[in-house]
């Protein structure tokens, strides 16, 4: 199966709660995995399956980023609020270069979520058949 991260800060985790909502037919598939709070909305509002770490100010985007390297995760979708600074900005960096560093697709807005859901739900008619 395609495993996929879902983060957002506070101010966007409706907006990712709504774009899960929207494509749960390709995250319905997936192994889905969160940072607390992001994750325990998903469940309770769309009805899928999350493995939950801490959150991200205590450390959840660092467990993510632990993923990553150790080649467990193939997308992360981190809607970020670029307009509200974070007290945990440095580990939002860690994660945003863990990602480029393993050369994982990494989206921090709705477009660009978009565009890696198409491609997850490419996907996962090759998987499904193996």
């Amino acid at each position: 199966m395609i495993n996929v991260a879902l983060i957002a800060h506070d101010k966007k985790k409706l907006d990712l709660v709504m774009f899960v909502k929207e494509w749960k037919h390709v995250f319905e598939k997936c192994n889905l995995y969160a940072t607390s709070s992001t994750g325990a909305l998903i469940e309770e509002k769309v009805g899928l399956k999350i493995t939950k770490f801490a959150s991200g100010p205590y450390g959840g985007d660092l467990q993510i980023g632990a993923l990553i390297t150790s080649g467990n995760m193939d997308f992360v979708i981190f809607l970020r609020d670029p307009l509200t600074a974070q007290p945990h900005e440095p580990d939002v960096s860690a994660l945003m270069r863990v990602c480029d560093v393993h050369n994982i697709p990494l989206a921090t807005n709705l477009a660009t979520a978009e565009g890696l859901v198409l491609e997850i739900e490419k996907k996962i008619p090759l998987i499904e058949g193996e």
